[in-house]
C-alpha cells in the first residue's frame, strides 16, 4: 500500500478550524448551558483544574484526527469529495461509534446530539479543508 502526500498545512489548518469551531459550538452562544446541564456541570466546576492541559491535548488529538483523514482522502479528489468523506467519518463512524458507547452508559439522547453533532461538522469541514488544498 502506498502512502498518500500529506499536505500538512491543510492539516494544521483543518485543526485549528476544528478548534474554532469547538469554541463557538461549547460556547454560551450555541450548546454550553445545555451540555454542562446535560453533564451536570457547573461554571465553578468548570473553571477548575488545567484548562491549558485540556485544550493542548486537544488539539494535539485534532492534529491526529486530521492527519488521519488527510491519509484516507489522499491527494487531487478536490473539495467535494473532501467534504463527503469528512461528512461520513463524522457522522458514519465517530457519531455512531459514541452514540454506542452513550447508549451503554445510558447518557442522555441530547448530550449525543450536542457532542456527535460537533464531530459531524467538526469532519466535515476538516475533510472540505484537505480536499481543497491539493
Amino acid at each position: 500500500m502506498e502512502f498518500p502526500e500529506i499536505n500538512y498545512w491543510a492539516v494544521l489548518v483543518s485543526a485549528l478550524a476544528v478548534f474554532v469551531i469547538g469554541s463557538i459550538w461549547y460556547s454560551p452562544v450555541l450548546f454550553a448551558n445545555a451540555w454542562m446541564k446535560e453533564q451536570g456541570f457547573t461554571r465553578e466546576g468548570m473553571a477548575k483544574g488545567s484548562t491549558l492541559k485540556i485544550f493542548g491535548i486537544s488539539f494535539l488529538l485534532m492534529l491526529i484526527m486530521a492527519f488521519n483523514l488527510a491519509a484516507f482522502i489522499g491527494n487531487g479528489m478536490g473539495w467535494q469529495y473532501g467534504m463527503t468523506a469528512g461528512a461520513l467519518t463524522g457522522i458514519g463512524w465517530v457519531a455512531l461509534a459514541i452514540g454506542i458507547n452513550y447508549l451503554f452508559e445510558r447518557r442522555s439522547f441530547r448530550i449525543w446530539l450536542i457532542n456527535a453533532g460537533y464531530m459531524a461538522v467538526s469532519f466535515t469541514v476538516m475533510g472540505t479543508i484537505i480536499g481543497a488544498w491539493q
